[in-house]
């Protein structure tokens, strides 16, 4: 199955810990997004993230090209707890050495209340499992969120669990992955 990968545009209440946050698209979000997927493609079928940030554009778009659409809750973002809508510069004034735990080793630390890198692994996997085994030999349009573009993009690129949160995913990046049978994940250009 070829995979693209479109984390959602800029947001209205901005960048930081959304999480399960469900914030709307700005007009920029939206160009971000129409701007990523031009000349894209072709794709046999869209799958999102039920959050509006990545749902609203789904629709637009599988409505456009006339594809079927399926919602994934299981490939939402991570759930950052008590963390959730506040920024780093926000967290650095009374959180700054937990911060810094989570950054140096997300897997080894979960923000207060929040859901461990771990389980959100496991979530992720398991979603992108049955949508391997529902729709292999196909290509398929993810619109999801920058924690799971993050973990599969380091995981096609063999990185150890301590540099997840090194994998850079601008708001509108569009990257493209081959997944094998059995779950193997290959990082292939765009383009190709």
């Amino acid at each position: 199955m070829i995979l693209d990968l479109l984390r959602h545009g800029e947001t209205e209440l901005g960048g930081g810990f959304r999480g399960s946050l469900d914030d709307a698209l700005t007009e920029q979000g939206w160009a971000q997004m129409h701007t990523a997927v031009e000349g894209s493609g072709p794709w046999d079928r869209l799958v999102s993230s039920p959050l509006q940030r990545c749902a609203r554009f789904a629709e637009r778009l599988a409505q456009q090209l006339q594809l079927p659409l399926a919602l994934e809750p299981g490939l939402r973002e991570l759930h950052f707890g008590d963390w959730e809508g506040r920024s780093a510069a926000e967290l650095m004034v009374d959180h700054e050495q937990a911060l810094g735990q989570f950054w140096n080793d997300p897997y080894g630390f979960t923000p207060p209340n929040g859901e461990a890198v771990e389980a959100f692994a496991v979530r992720v996997l398991e979603a992108l499992g049955r949508l391997h085994a529902a729709h292999a030999g196909e290509r398929v349009l993810l619109v999801t969120h920058g924690g799971v573009m993050r973990l599969l993009l380091a995981r096609a690129r063999g990185l150890p669990r301590e540099q997840l949160l090194q994998v850079q995913v601008a708001h509108g990046a569009l990257h493209r992955l081959r997944v094998e049978a059995g779950g193997g994940l290959l990082e292939m250009s765009p383009g190709s």
